[in-house]
């Protein structure tokens, strides 16, 4: 898959240009395939954007401004929408692509809960844990437990200890 970056190589608004490079210079970090698609030279490529992005996108004045993005012929987003995803580190999502492996995207809701049900039942054991106890690592538990055996043996005395 590529995603699709609609630019202006010849735009006089240095806000467009800075977002454009903003766009572009993440792909790049992230090492995502793109291809640029200049609207100022080429009218296919103008004319190809301004149908594609969807009404409810577009602004009030119905022409759409650089960058836009896509991914093959689906939507993905405008700058802002682009920014919004970055702010989020979800920007794999935002572009449609599986996020690369070892990264540490961002799950969905429900996947983060499965994942959490998933390690309880597997993490399970014979004992479940009292309400006020935590779950802790083996050699916690077993410090707990010398020290719960050591309370609850009788004390003995200095003069008991004499006597025996």
């Amino acid at each position: 898959m590529v995603i699709k970056v609609f630019l202006a190589s010849s735009s006089g608004s240095t806000a467009i240009k800075k977002k454009q490079q903003d766009v572009l210079g993440f792909l790049e970090a992230l090492k995502v395939d793109y291809a640029p698609l200049d609207i100022a030279c080429n009218e296919d490529n103008r004319m190809w954007m301004r149908e594609n992005v969807p009404v409810e996108k577009k602004p009030t004045n119905g022409i759409p401004l650089p960058p836009q993005i896509f991914n093959e012929e689906s939507y993905c987003g405008d700058y802002e929408t682009f920014f919004d995803a970055k702010e989020d580190n979800a920007v794999y999502a935002f572009l449609g692509l599986p996020p690369p492996p070892g990264s540490k995207a961002p799950v969905k809701q429900e996947e983060a809960q499965e994942e959490v049900e998933d390690e309880e039942a597997k993490g399970e054991d014979d004992q479940p844990v009292s309400e006020g106890e935590e779950d802790l690592g083996s050699e916690e538990e077993e410090e707990l437990r010398q020290l719960e055996e050591e309370e609850e043996a009788p004390e003995v005395t200095e003069q008991e200890e004499e006597d025996e």
